[in-house]
């Protein structure tokens, strides 16, 4: 038995993550004989603590040694588990990215904005123009290669009162043009 995919074992990760409330956002493996590595990236939408991400860690090597003691898997010299929290710098390609990044700033198509209100099927967001304050409604589905801006400022409030608005609120006050749904 060869050592595990990313496939078999995001299979076996996902009910683990599910029952603490986090998604797997990723599954990584390096195989390098006896330092391979199995790197899960795993959020939720209160950002689990280093001690959620703890208690996953224990109860995932718990499940990955009792599944190679069954000889259901085999990770051959070894391996060692990481489990850590999606970086800043990945991009937001699913909805629930966009969700729970409400309030953030982004570059997206070389422009800065805050990420306001998704609509109710997640297709739409309301991003807000950094500084300018004007309000743009696009389709999540092309936004491509967006990413998080870490800040050190308190944003600006006017732009903190434009991402508390309803989708339909923010709606409203997009620039003429802008709104496509």
């Amino acid at each position: 038995m060869a050592f595990p995919g990313v496939e078999e074992l995001t299979n076996i990760i996902q009910p683990v993550a599910r029952r603490h409330g986090m998604d797997v956002d990723a599954v990584r493996v390096v195989k390098a004989g006896a330092k391979s590595q199995v790197v899960v990236s795993v959020d939720s939408d209160s950002h689990p603590t280093l001690d959620e991400l703890e208690v996953l860690s224990n109860e995932l090597s718990d499940l990955f040694d009792a599944k190679e003691d069954a000889q259901d898997l085999n990770f051959g010299a070894g391996y060692r588990l990481e489990v850590t929290t999606p970086g800043v710098d990945l991009p937001l390609t699913e909805t629930r990215h966009w969700r729970r990044n409400r309030g953030r700033r982004i570059e997206v198509d070389g422009a800065a904005f805050r990420i306001g209100a998704l609509n109710n099927e997640g297709t739409f967001v309301v991003l807000i123009s950094a500084g300018a304050q004007a309000v743009h409604v696009r389709a999540v589905s092309d936004l491509h290669g967006a990413v998080v801006e870490i800040e050190f400022n308190t944003p600006p409030a006017g732009e903190l009162e434009l991402v508390e608005k309803s989708f339909d609120q923010a709606s409203e006050l997009a620039v003429d043009g802008e709104v496509d749904k």
